[in-house]
């Protein structure tokens, strides 16, 4: 019941936490979640990078609202000393917390170091997907080994983040029952009892619903190619610079097999492979000398050794300076790429692969010579004789 000056009286419910701020908190939970669940699977790295994106765009807002904002939500309203903090836990231990209706001295704290574990996680990340992935604003800006090495930092802050996020909820469960009250419910429908006359904070409605229509709304246009997709036209999400190409290694080389992009193996093992040609894999090429030499010459200037992808860095870091495979499925990160744990035998007894030379019937980008890993699909496994993988 509100006073007539707006106040709420003792023990009524009021508004302490404005829409904004509750749909920030779900949205920013439900994108980490995302971000987290689909990091150990770059096949899934298009669904991580959206959840990355989100959270990114989130904080930028949070910043804003953190000055702008109603009153709990206004940064000052717990930038509490570490004095205040340390007296707070203390008196936590005892069971004597002070109740705060907003948040208390060591919940701020928290908060403000989430807000800065997100912040270095989404910018370390999009260090990672410019210079590793080849990917958003920082592509093209930023080295291979600095992206490769910016990802261990990445990883750390997101583990830094799972503990501080377990700390929080362990810091809401204790309070919670310490002060007999939902701070879950509080977050969800906005509200907290009082002990004494409070006013209620402007609830915002409408930036609250700007906010989660636009959450909502980018998420379907992200998302779209995967709705529209079918089995003749799929949905490749990334497109990458073209790769270096030459008419007359594509029409020689591919002729008989795909034509195996210069990338995926090391200017040596393309110059002895063309020294050869009397023994190709159990083939005579017999090319002239003016066809050998401009294939060869285009083989080994876009080698491995180049570093133009991401799968030459990968394919050229594990090949021994004394090793020059002649095949592609010889590379130690190939038969890692492509081991059980990855994929099923069964694959490799379907009709629709028949072949490891066959990485068009799984990549669908095999042809470009960048094998994504989002680009990749398990042909489904449709006749009798072919068992479900496990």
């Amino acid at each position: 019941m509100s006073t007539s000056n707006g106040n709420v009286r003792s023990g009524s419910s009021t508004l302490v936490w404005d829409l904004p701020t509750r749909v920030f908190h779900w949205v920013l939970v439900v994108s980490f979640a995302i971000a987290w669940l689909t990091s150990e699977n770059d096949r899934f790295m298009y669904a991580h990078v959206y959840g990355g994106y989100v959270l990114f765009c989130l904080l930028m807002f949070r910043l804003v609202w953190g000055v702008y904002g109603s009153r709990h939500a206004r940064f000052h309203s717990f930038a509490h000393d570490w004095s205040s903090v340390t007296e707070y836990l203390k008196a936590l231990l005892n069971g004597q917390a002070e109740r705060y209706i907003g948040h208390n001295p060591a919940g701020g704290w928290a908060i403000f170091l989430m807000l800065l574990l997100c912040v270095l996680a989404s910018i370390s990340g999009l260090i990672v997907l410019g210079g590793e992935e080849g990917h958003g604003p920082f592509k093209h800006l930023i080295a291979y080994d600095i992206g490769e090495n910016a990802k261990e930092i990445h990883e750390f802050l997101a583990n830094a983040m799972i503990a501080m996020v377990g700390l929080h909820l362990a810091g809401v469960v204790v309070e919670s029952v310490i002060h007999k009250e939902n701070l879950i419910w509080a977050m969800l429908s906005g509200r907290k009892t009082v002990e004494k006359e409070e006013p209620s904070v402007r609830a915002f409605h409408i930036i609250g619903a700007v906010l989660l229509i636009t959450v909502l709304g980018t998420a379907g246009y992200y998302f779209r190619g995967y709705v529209v997709e079918s089995d003749a036209v799929p949905f490749k999400p990334y497109r990458n610079v073209k790769l270096a190409d030459n008419t007359t290694w594509r029409k020689e080389c591919g002729e008989c097999h795909l034509a195996f992009h210069p990338s995926l193996l090391p200017a040596r093992s393309w110059e002895l492979m063309m020294k050869q040609q009397s023994d190709h894999f159990g083939d005579a090429l017999e090319l002239d000398p003016e066809t050998t030499n401009e294939i060869t010459q285009f083989l080994v200037e876009n080698s491995a050794d180049k570093g133009t992808s991401e799968p030459a860095h990968k394919i050229n870091a594990r090949i021994k300076p004394d090793e020059t495979p002649l095949r592609v499925t010889e590379t130690r990160y190939w038969k890692r790429k492509h081991s059980a744990e990855f994929v099923d035998e069964v694959y490799w007894k379907s009709e629709k692969v028949k072949s490891k030379a066959n990485c068009g019937a799984c990549h669908l980008d095999a042809n470009t010579g960048w094998f994504e890993d989002s680009d990749m699909r398990l042909p489904k496994l449709s006749t009798k004789s072919e068992e479900t993988p496990r």
